[in-house]
């Protein structure tokens, strides 16, 4: 596996590697909305955006994550952030997480089409035999999104996250095995589709 920022393109959706640059333009997107008010997941605030980079782009340099804006293509506008983390070459899997995307980009392409993108990278240009999902089990639209992607709840993380607001949070896992892929693919690629009417 070999991880480099890369550039991850769709019809709708652009993915280009995370940079310090992006700090307003991602504080912009978390605005709409006011996604740092959520309790089931993690937004950075303007107060906090630049260490939210700057952690994710030393986890970058370690080869542990690769972190992405998500530019959506109609716009021009970067609408959210998203990752491969938790990256373990020898084993060949990865986790994506880290996604947030705008209140007014979402329920479009964008974020399942970052997802394809993501994906497909995984396990046909890594040739990884894993992707993993990790969320709040709170977090009902999030599990809900994973599981149409064609992911595979496995478990519950009991006490797996102290959030910012202190509560300790138990979390769900789910995971596509490249096994899976083709059928996932194909699911995703249809739903894409039927964005497009």
């Amino acid at each position: 596996m070999e991880i480099f920022p890369v550039t991850l393109e769709g019809q709708h959706t652009r993915l280009e590697p995370l940079l310090l640059a992006h700090q307003e333009a991602l504080i912009a997107a978390a605005a709409d909305g006011e996604l740092w008010n959520s309790i089931v997941t993690v937004v950075p605030t303007r107060d906090t955006m630049v260490e939210y980079i700057e952690a994710a782009l030393t986890e970058q340099a370690k080869g542990s994550e690769l972190p992405f804006v998500i530019i959506q293509k109609t716009t021009k506008r970067i609408v959210g952030t998203t990752r491969f983390y938790y990256i373990q070459p020898h084993q060949r899997n990865a986790a994506i997480g880290y996604t947030w995307v705008a209140a007014g980009a979402q329920r479009t392409a964008v974020n399942t089409e970052a997802k394809l993108l993501l994906l497909t990278h995984a396990f046909e240009h890594w040739h990884c035999v894993r992707v993993e999902f990790i969320t709040d089990v709170l977090n009902q639209q999030s599990r809900a999104a994973i599981l149409r992607l064609g992911a595979r709840q496995e478990g519950i993380l009991r006490n797996h996250m102290i959030m910012p607001n202190g509560r300790i949070r138990d979390s769900v896992c789910f995971s596509i095995i490249a096994e899976e892929w083709p059928e996932v693919k194909a699911g995703l690629t249809a739903r894409l589709a039927s964005h497009r009417q």
